[in-house]
């Protein structure tokens, strides 16, 4: 894999640039392990496109185009409400529970993948009143306790949407 799409291109770029550096002040054993465990965890790294078609996927694979694109709204509308990067968002500790051990990668191999990748692509340019401008969501057969009294703005598929 070439230098320059390691740096930059992943969330592992500070760490391999760490890692890079200290080679000039350790051993041959050290500089080899450290030179492996950075091309591994670039290599295991999503991009962004990917790490937010997965989250797409993982969270609403099953419920066809209708509730991929009502996740993708989700999303984006996190994305500027808290101005973070659409990655970041779904990134972010107990957000997306199908995250809390890691993006599922493998997903981008279903055949839904196409379709959240286009999603992924185009998050500026979706209709977000689509999902009611949803922050939030859930499946009917969970009660989260930030859902009690909250009024949901739109049921898509077996997901409930809410503005918080």
């Amino acid at each position: 894999m070439a230098l320059n799409k390691i740096i930059g291109a992943n969330s592992f770029s500070l760490s391999f640039i760490i890692m890079r550096s200290m080679l000039n002040s350790t051993s041959t054993n050290m500089k080899n392990l450290i030179l492996t465990l950075a091309l591994v965890a670039s290599a295991n790294a999503a991009t962004e496109r990917e790490t937010v078609a997965a989250t797409i996927l993982a969270e609403a694979r099953g419920e066809g185009e209708a509730g991929m694109y009502a996740v993708a709204c989700v999303i984006q509308k996190r994305a500027i409400t808290r101005k973070l990067s659409a990655e970041k968002v779904c990134l972010q500790k107990m957000q997306f529970s199908c995250n809390n051990n890691g993006v599922q990668t493998s997903l981008l191999k279903t055949p839904q993948a196409e379709y959240a990748l286009r999603l992924a692509d185009s998050l500026a340019k979706l209709e977000l009143s689509y999902a009611g401008n949803a922050t939030h969501y859930h499946t009917k057969s969970v009660s989260p306790k930030w859902a009690k009294n909250q009024k949901p703005v739109k049921v898509i598929g077996n997901h409930i949407f809410y503005k918080l």
